[in-house]
């Protein structure tokens, strides 16, 4: 019987300690029983500042024909997932935090450079158990000093520049560069990336090969002159790592857009102030190539998860949207041709409801000459602003003549990043929303249009999307309960009648 007892004891004992480290569900399936599932912990995510949600749903993407231009535009019924979207393009303001960013982090490395002084309490090398880091990092929470000594000052001043000829102090556009890395999910996960041979291929009828497959993958570095390079490595498969990209951008927006853009135009004034005046603050940023835009994305995921902690491992990256997520956001809950409700792009007042051209060399008929302040036309039926005019927006897919009709009909995109010695024309990137230039025929959602990736434009800026987690919308959930579907948007059609306020 002691022996018995002392048996029962160890097995409570036992089945007591698994509850405690692994959940009572944990020691069920220890033991044996009912099959109850093993749960994660919830997670909530919360709404990203100056974002909406634009909800799961469906849509006939393009137009069946331009009736304009005589032109047949390709046309598909899509579904796309959830996800959230900037309010507003992202504004020079903004922009303008991530050049201090990356002028900041210059200054640091420099303030802990021997070269200027040294102060190792610049840099963290070491983790909180006094374990060497891998890589060391900056230490932001140490500020720039206001007074500095000789030393500091030489640090703080090699990130500018005078002007030759009027003396003007400003930022060295050529050191503003901004170092990243990527890793491919999506190249990793294919099967014939696989390490082994035997998952390769499924089909059991074939013989493994032990073939060493070839992957690509892009590196940069800056050389001893300071210049950027750019390389695409092909080799062997042999690793993870052989999945992780590094970019280096130069990410100063061209300022002179202005000037090259509008030959023999006056255009000094945006030259200097669009960009660094405060008056421009809450302007779209402009002058921006897509290669930049996709430094900043990368830049604000990062500067997201260094203050989000352990919730980071839930949050999906910020990114330019693909074609057709920018169409399907700009369209409404409706479909409509345009992002309002009319079929016309002023309301019975004769008030606009976006900044473009409205006639031949009148671009002030709408109020504005060139970009407008983000937001004072109101926004879409999704709570977006400027999806038509102001600037056309950059988005993450290559522009294909076939456009949609070359991709998938769930969340389909198009994407190639091009290498350096890759022809000009594969670095075509679509553009959508028209912009304040241009007339009525291209701020239509459904217009498309390109530019080259490296090419920086005034009439082209960019806001950024982030995939939800998961899109518990309430209509997709009403839509399942009355065991319908979700009705989806129609292309063409004038939308409602009434017309939606034109400024707020």
């Amino acid at each position: 019987m002691k022996i018995k007892t002392i048996i029962m004891m160890a097995i409570m004992a036992v089945s007591i300690a698994l509850t405690a480290c692994m959940g009572s569900q944990s020691s069920a399936m220890a033991l044996g029983g009912e099959v109850t599932g093993s749960r994660g912990q919830a997670f909530n995510e919360p709404a990203p500042f100056g974002m909406v949600a634009v909800h799961k749903g469906s849509l006939k993407v393009g137009m069946e024909a331009d009736s304009l231009w005589g032109l047949q535009l390709p046309s598909r019924d899509i579904s796309v997932d959830g996800f959230w979207m900037d309010e507003h393009e992202v504004s020079n303001s903004k922009y303008r935090q991530f050049v201090y960013w990356v002028r900041d982090s210059i200054i640091r490395e420099r303030l802990a450079d021997p070269a200027y002084g040294g102060d190792e309490t610049y840099k963290i090398e070491v983790d909180k158990d006094d374990n060497p880091l891998p890589v060391p990092r900056l230490n932001w929470s140490k500020p720039i000093p206001r007074r500095p000594n000789e030393e500091e000052e030489r640090a703080i001043e090699s990130v500018y520049v005078y002007h030759p000829i009027d003396g003007t102090k400003m930022l060295d556009a050529s050191q503003m560069n901004y170092r990243y890395e990527i890793y491919d999910y999506a190249a990793a996960a294919q099967r014939r990336y696989r390490l082994n041979a035997e998952e390769r291929d499924l089909n059991t009828d074939h013989a493994v090969s032990n073939e060493v497959p070839m992957i690509s993958k892009d590196t940069a570095w800056i050389d001893d002159n300071g210049k950027i390079v750019r390389q695409t490595i092909t080799r062997p498969l042999s690793g993870p790592y052989d999945f992780l990209n590094t970019y280096i951008v130069n990410i100063f927006p061209d300022t002179t857009c202005w000037v090259n853009d509008f030959r023999n135009a006056d255009n000094e004034r945006y030259l200097k102030l669009y960009f660094s005046s405060p008056i421009y603050d809450d302007y779209p940023v402009v002058g921006v190539t897509w290669e930049q835009a996709n430094a900043f994305c990368q830049w604000r995921t990062d500067f997201l998860m260094k203050g989000l902690g352990g919730a980071a491992k839930n949050i999906q990256r910020y990114r330019l949207p693909t074609e057709v997520e920018w169409e399907f956001a700009a369209r409404g809950k409706e479909g409509n041709p345009f992002p309002w409700e009319n079929a016309d792009v002023k309301s019975d007042k004769g008030c606009f409801y976006a900044n473009f051209k409205p006639d031949r060399g009148n671009y002030t008929k709408d109020g504005s000459l060139i970009t407008s302040r983000c937001g004072i036309f109101s926004a879409n039926s999704n709570g977006l602003y400027d999806m038509a005019g102001n600037v056309a927006e950059w988005t993450s897919t290559i522009y294909t003549e076939a456009g949609v009709e070359s991709m998938s009909d769930m969340n389909p995109e198009l994407k190639y990043n091009a290498a350096l010695e890759d022809p000009y024309r594969l670095k075509k990137k679509s553009v959508r929303g028209g912009s304040w230039k241009d007339p009525e025929s291209m701020i239509r959602s459904a217009w498309r249009s390109y530019e080259y990736q490296n090419q920086p434009r005034s009439y082209i800026g960019f806001r950024c999307v982030r995939s939800m987690v998961t899109d518990n919308s309430r209509a997709s959930q009403k839509a399942v309960a009355k065991g319908g579907k979700s009705k989806a948007p129609r292309s063409g059609g004038g939308g409602g009648a009434s017309a939606r306020k034109t400024r707020r």
